[in-house]
């Protein structure tokens, strides 16, 4: 996974370039190319005016004998050329906001479209990828635009160049030459400064990412409850400005060795284009030259000096975006993360087996699995045990099949999950996971979206509340069930009106009844679906539950015990497998894990505690 992920972005690539420039020529063909044309005309513009204005000088310089009908034809010409180029420019400039505006775009569809189509959690659980995903994410912004815009601009220079360099060779070659290799020179230094700070761009990309975080702390609505009482604001401030001041100096350290060696550059150029002036001025003081000639080498001067100047400094910007860019590129190439099935869920029973399962999530890290062996029989509710960080939400997780089991096989009516179409299997179950999300949505829209095709259906959005006991307070809502369940956005179909929030139960009941919506699931998951609720609502909720459970696959899970006991069976998890298995009162009768936890937890509803269990010590 390093070398995979470290491969990209220290070295030029010509395929990351050409990338980019087709994709621009994809995004925006016809602005592309009218940018392409009207890059060309504005680096050609520049000699014609200058061309002609030599000849209007020389025809001024004749004096008495200058026939005046040449000279205004020539001012016109002068005068028209101009209106010309700046017409052109603000086009130019306009066709290159549309065509770095659809690139932008273009790029960032591509890119979110190849996040999304990563099946497991592996690579966003990677630090490195999300390095690598900022980066890229980054790039999708300016980065291929600022590659084309090189292209572009290297045309122009071109251009430009070509139609003075004949004038310099013509008046007095060695300008030529000498402008030629400051320029070269100075071109060679860029690129390599651009090495250093995308090299430096890289190594504090995890610095900007924790600025991030701690940016979204510091205004997430969430946390401040906890940043105001634990007086976190400057301390979490402190981070923030930490986290800042040390990626920024590194990357000023780069700028400033830059900025000295173009400074030089600058001056370079400086003394050779006042030592050409002051020879051909003497030139044509001595009669070896027209008035003409020096306007026009000055004009040539100054054309070629701007032309390479556009170019170095467009050229050190694309060679960054080139390797920021690589980010982009190789993200886009990455394989998923879980091997494509293809094989249809069987829709037979639903009955799921977990055959000698072992797990981690490293492969240098602790198992978290060891050898699960447990069977989910069809049409029956499973109940799972253990202590916090037994592996219970780890075992969801690959029943999901958001990652894959290093060794053993979980299958599904006897077919390996590895082999199933992975959308099928996922919309043939139900879950509601133990860190469900809140999201700023309608209450229709946060239940809704459990199942995407029926969203919009009132009625079954209803009867998923309902199963979840959270109808009756959101139909209370302002706007029903269309109320904006967030008091950070406003809301839109409400003339902007401020949303409401929910507590933390009611949240719980929303997440609930997102995945009852798929009423025709074939596993309902239901990891901690009741640890919000009061005592009165979680028996309403099991009640309603267990009645919608019937003729479905369940596994349920939950550290209150009491709402486990009607299950058909309770697995134990410890240590890594299952240690025992039985409904309810054969595990108290064995004494074991289950009893010895029922037991502690028993005895807390009691006026005198109960006699622990001994048999078994707490794992």
């Amino acid at each position: 996974m390093q070398d995979e992920e470290s491969s990209g972005g220290s070295r030029f690539r010509p395929r990351v370039a050409a990338t980019a420039v087709a994709l621009q020529f994809r995004a925006a063909p016809v602005g592309a190319w009218a940018l392409l044309v009207t890059t060309v005309a504005g680096g050609v513009a520049p000699a014609a005016v200058a061309w002609c204005g030599k000849l209007l000088f020389d025809e001024i310089g004749r004096g008495h004998d200058a026939d005046p009908w040449r000279a205004g034809g020539l001012a016109a010409a002068m005068g028209m050329a101009g209106v010309v180029m700046a017409a052109m420019a603000q086009a130019t400039g306009y066709l290159d906001d549309l065509v770095r505006q659809r690139l932008a775009v273009a790029v960032e569809r591509r890119l979110f479209a190849k996040v999304n189509e990563f099946r497991g959690l592996r690579r966003f659980e990677d630090p490195a990828f999300h390095d690598r995903l900022r980066l890229a994410t980054q790039a999708s912004t300016d980065a291929p635009h600022n590659i084309t815009g090189f292209c572009q601009q290297a045309v122009q220079a071109l251009a430009q160049t070509g139609g003075f360099l004949g004038v310099l060779l013509a008046v007095w070659p060695p300008m030529a030459v000498l402008l030629l290799a400051c320029g070269a020179a100075s071109l060679v230094s860029r690129l390599a400064l651009a090495r250093r700070q995308i090299a430096v761009a890289e190594s504090v990309s995890g610095r900007y990412r924790r600025q991030l975080f701690y940016r979204s702390l510091l205004t997430d609505p969430r946390a401040a409850k906890e940043i105001r009482l634990f007086g976190l604001g400057g301390f979490l401030h402190g981070r923030l400005v930490e986290a800042i001041g040390s990626a920024s100096a590194a990357e000023l350290a780069v700028k400033r060795r830059g900025a000295l060696a173009q400074t030089g550059y600058a001056v370079l150029n400086a003394v050779v284009t006042g030592t050409g002036i002051v020879i051909v001025a003497v030139g044509a003081a001595h009669g070896r030259f027209s008035v003409g000639d020096v306007s026009l080498f000055v004009a040539a001067t100054a054309g070629i000096q701007g032309a390479f100047t556009g170019v170095v400094v467009q050229a050190g910007m694309a060679a960054e975006a080139v390797r920021l860019f690589g980010h982009y590129t190789d993200l886009m190439e990455l394989p998923d993360d879980l091997p494509a099935g293809s094989a249809p869920v069987p829709r037979s029973s639903g009955r799921v087996e977990f055959r000698d399962v072992w797990f981690r999530y490293d492969e240098d890290g602790p198992w978290i699995l060891r050898g699960v062996d447990l069977v989910l029989p069809a049409g029956a509710a499973v109940g799972l045990v253990g202590r916090n960080g037994a592996g219970k939400s780890t075992l969801v997780k690959l029943l999901c099949r958001f990652y894959d089991p290093d060794r053993g096989a979980i299958l599904w009516d006897g077919t390996d999950l590895r082999d199933l179409d992975v959308e099928e299997l996922r919309a043939r179950i139900g879950v509601t996971f133990q860190d469900y999300l809140t999201y700023d949505f309608t209450a229709q829209d946060n239940i809704g979206i459990g199942d995407l095709p029926h969203r919009e259906d009132g009625d079954r959005v209803r009867a998923a509340a309902r199963l979840a006991g959270i109808d009756d307070e959101l139909a209370a809502l302002p706007h029903g069930y269309r109320t904006q369940l967030s008091r950070v956005h406003l809301d839109d179909d409400q003339d902007g009106e401020r949303g409401v929030t929910l507590s933390g139960g009611q949240w719980q009941r929303v997440a609930l009844a997102r995945s009852l919506m798929r009423s025709d699931a074939s596993l309902l998951i239901l990891d901690e679906p009741s640890s919000g609720l009061d005592a009165e609502a979680e028996h309403r909720v099991h009640r309603t539950l267990a009645e919608h459970r019937a003729g479905r696959t369940g596994l349920l899970i939950s550290h209150r015990l009491g709402a486990l006991r009607e299950a058909d069976t309770i697995a134990v998890l410890a240590d890594g497998r299952i240690a025992e298995t039985g409904t309810h009162d054969e595990l108290m009768r064995r004494g074991g894990h289950y009893a010895t936890l029922f037991t502690l937890q028993a005895a807390g509803y009691r006026d005198e505690p109960a006699d622990l269990v001994e048999t078994e010590t707490i794992p």
